[in-house]
């Protein structure tokens, strides 16, 4: 980004989905890594994107899931979109450059 780049979507899967869960509490001398992506997508008008498929079997829901599993609570960071794997294929697709991490 401070090289002028432009990031289109962060598409959060598997166990990354964690850095939208609103619940995570980080040590005091340790980064609060979900609100330091939070920040990112807002400072830089990036779309965050948790698969919801990883998030739901990780236990991170949004308002709309939590209605409709009937959950007392919602634990997504606003600014995170839950949405299945088409958000990341249409980023392969609009993108000239995809970076991935881990496994």
């Amino acid at each position: 980004m401070a090289s002028g780049h432009e990031l289109f979507r962060v598409f959060f899967f598997h166990d990354a989905v964690i850095a939208g869960n609103a619940f995570t509490i980080a040590p005091q001398d340790q980064v609060n890594l979900p609100k330091a992506w939070q920040r990112f997508g807002d400072e830089h008008g990036t779309d965050m994107v948790l698969c919801i498929s990883s998030a739901l079997r990780r236990g991170i829901v949004d308002a709309r899931e939590a209605k409709r599993y009937e959950l007392g609570a919602s634990n997504s960071l606003k600014g995170f979109d839950l949405s299945g794997l088409g958000q990341w294929a249409e980023a392969m697709i609009v993108s000239d450059r995809v970076v991935t991490f881990g496994g």
